[in-house]
């Protein structure tokens, strides 16, 4: 099991953006990967009901796609994240600073799919305008921000986080109602999470995946307190170095 202190000492964001967002065309197998999440994200901020006043992204990552979608449905967004480097590697995509990771190519994929690719650099500007706050998180607390404390979100999104995060099933499911806490009853959480998944590797380093099956994150999310109100996987059949993914689960309940 990859534990916390690897991640902050030797996760490095350029080079886990650089394997898998880069959207080039030598990687057929990782772009699919991307662009199925995308797909799953849009439908998944697509509903209704899904959206209000604040978005809290646990586990961002030094990465932006979870949220092209999310943009259009919030009025602010609160990224956390437990490694330092990724936070600041998102801040300086955020402060659009010379060297950030180009976001281009992914972005005018997600305008492609609400309708209008023209509007990519809008939405960049969006998303830079609506993420107020970078935090320090821990999944494993049973408050994942302390020592800051934040009023409860209308919704959660966690994309490829826990499974990383957490050694065990029953951590797992521990870290799913410590994430619980953060969003108001009736709100909503979101999720991407890899299935039959026991690593993934990039820049010559392996980093250990909670193997799950859907039915045990169904059962973990609902005893954290919510109700699955869809739950989609996208079978993923490529046969790649850098992970063993056999399929992802997009998943949304209400609290």
């Amino acid at each position: 099991f990859t534990e916390a202190d690897v991640y902050q000492q030797s996760f490095n964001p350029q080079a886990y953006l650089k394997e898998f967002y880069s959207m080039s065309d030598g990687k057929e197998g990782v772009n699919l990967f991307l662009t199925q999440n995308l797909k799953s994200l849009h439908k998944m901020f697509s509903l209704d009901e899904v959206r209000g006043g604040t978005l809290i992204d646990v586990g961002c990552g030094p990465t932006i796609y979870q949220l092209l979608s999310a943009c259009e449905h919030f009025q602010e967004i609160i990224a956390l994240d437990y490694t330092d480097q990724n936070r600041r590697e998102l801040e300086k995509w955020l402060r659009n600073e010379e060297g950030a990771f180009d976001w281009v190519p992914v972005v005018k994929y997600v305008c492609e799919l609400e309708g209008d690719r023209e509007k990519w650099a809008e939405k960049q500007e969006k998303v830079r305008k609506k993420v107020k706050q970078v935090l320090k998180c821990d999944v494993t607390k049973a408050n994942p921000i302390a020592p800051v404390s934040l009023p409860p979100a209308d919704c959660i999104v966690s994309t490829l986080c826990l499974e990383g995060a957490c050694k065990d099933l029953p951590t797992f499911c521990s870290a799913l109602r410590n994430i619980g806490t953060l969003v108001k009853p009736g709100g909503h959480l979101v999720m991407v999470t890899v299935l039959g998944e026991t690593y993934y590797a990039f820049n010559k380093q392996v980093f250990s995946c909670l193997r799950l099956e859907k039915h045990e994150v169904e059962a973990a999310v609902e005893a954290a307190g919510f109700e699955v109100k869809l739950s989609e996987v996208q079978p993923y059949m490529v046969k790649n170095e850098c992970m063993d993914c056999m399929g992802v689960l997009a998943l949304v309940a209400c609290k």
